[in-house]
């Protein structure tokens, strides 16, 4: 009883039904997110912490994320909600840096690539990554991130593409061990982070990573919602 009754003061107290919620009870709705070049992956498990289900990620000097198997149209549901939580920080992480592009978890808001959008140099960048993956990577983008110290900007660019923005939301070590929840409106975030609209159809990911940093995390996710408002 006192589990439904939390459940059910977390969605009133977030309004409008979800559009589809994750609580980890098992991983039947997400797919690996794996990366090329990259053997050593992270792990990801249902586990339970007291009477919450939760999704316990690992990274030891490895890459890979989870990808959730539905897709959504942002400007209906804009709204994602979520509550995470870290063991730690990484000592070289840093999100302004290619070796320091490593973070305890991250939330992925990931825009499907749309080619007929697209200009000529993205399509056949694209095309080459297509050839080597064996599918389209997104379009573009959204890093929602734990970062691993502070920065004097709460959007970064990625230190690898154009096509990913990072968003800082927690970081340091200082709420380590503490679930935290976040609440993001993605279609105010794209405008600011890539000055226009953001395409209609998006995707979840989740992902704990250390291959630049060569360190090791762990972090978990108790729930994540898509939502109106």
């Amino acid at each position: 009883m006192r589990s439904c009754l939390l459940i059910l003061f977390v969605a009133s107290s977030f309004g409008g039904e979800p559009l589809f919620r994750e609580e980890f009870a098992n991983l039947d709705n997400w797919q690996p997110l794996l990366f090329p070049n990259i053997s050593s992956h992270s792990s990801y498990a249902a586990a339970s912490e007291g009477e919450l289900s939760i999704l316990h990620a690992e990274s030891k000097a490895a890459a890979s994320g989870l990808r959730h198997v539905k897709t959504f149209d942002p400007h209906t549901h804009p709204m994602v909600s979520w509550r995470w939580k870290i063991n730690g920080v990484l000592a070289k992480g840093n999100a302004a840096k290619k070796e320091g592009d490593d973070y305890p978890i991250r939330i992925y808001i990931m825009f499907k690539y749309d080619p007929t959008k697209a200009s000529f140099g993205k399509r056949a960048l694209f095309r080459i990554a297509k050839a080597r993956q064996g599918e389209y990577p997104p379009g573009s983008t959204l890093n929602y991130i734990w970062a691993n110290r502070p920065h004097s900007r709460r959007i970064i660019p990625n230190a690898y593409t154009e096509y990913a923005q990072m968003i800082v939301l927690q970081a340091g070590a200082k709420k380590a061990g503490q679930w935290i929840t976040e609440t993001i409106n993605i279609l105010d975030d794209y405008k600011a982070a890539y000055g226009k609209t953001a395409p209609r159809e998006a995707s979840l990911a989740i992902m704990v990573d250390t291959d630049n940093t060569g360190e090791s995390v762990s972090s978990a996710v108790d729930f994540i919602e898509v939502r109106k408002d």
